[in-house]
């Protein structure tokens, strides 16, 4: 049955899970429809471009949500030890202890990379080039930083596709922590 939403931003949350579990090309009108439960007047309303202004106001929300809990404290914290300690947090709770795929990666899969090959890129040299920065501030050297923040991100995104197949959250957890200690561990 469909609902009326007075918000849409109401709407961007259920549309990314949609997106999340069918990906864009699987994610039909049907689908949305089903996930959102609006109608195709209220889902027009809302987003008139349609899918594609569907799937960017998801990106863009996930955006916003990486910027301010993730990317700032890596950029500004007064301790940058500290503003990565955080990255760890926010990723685990964003992800859900590993219950929770990432969006973007779901698209930078998909078929339709393609089609948003720039934000997905944009996202995570921007997570990349924040975590890198950090760790130069720890006292790292800009190659190293560089090497350990693509290692890092790497290593979140596989692990999140390595607790899934497994069906075992903790495993993520398990890799965020290792990930953390060997970031912060005494320079050798």
């Amino acid at each position: 049955m469909a609902r009326t939403m007075v918000e849409r931003g109401d709407v961007i949350p259920l549309l990314a899970e949609v997106f999340r579990t069918y990906g864009f090309e699987g994610a039909s009108l049907a689908r949305i429809s089903e996930g959102t439960k609006l109608g195709k007047g209220s889902m027009y309303n809302f987003f008139p471009g349609g899918k594609d202004e569907m799937a960017d106001a998801v990106l863009a929300e996930i955006d916003g949500w990486f910027r301010d809990q993730v990317f700032q404290p890596l950029r500004t914290a007064d301790d940058a030890a500290q503003g990565i300690e955080r990255m760890f947090v926010a990723v685990g709770r964003y992800f859900l202890s590993g219950r929770k795929v990432c969006l973007v990666g779901v698209f930078a899969l998909g078929h339709e990379r393609d089609r948003y090959a720039l934000k997905v890129q944009g996202y995570f040299a921007e997570w990349v080039g924040a975590l890198a920065a950090a760790l130069v501030r720890t006292g790292r050297d800009a190659d190293t930083a560089q090497e350990l923040a693509e290692d890092a991100v790497g290593g979140i995104q596989g692990a999140l596709v390595l607790a899934r197949a497994a069906d075992e959250p903790a495993l993520f957890m398990r890799t965020l922590e290792r990930m953390q200690r060997r970031l912060l561990s005494p320079k050798v």
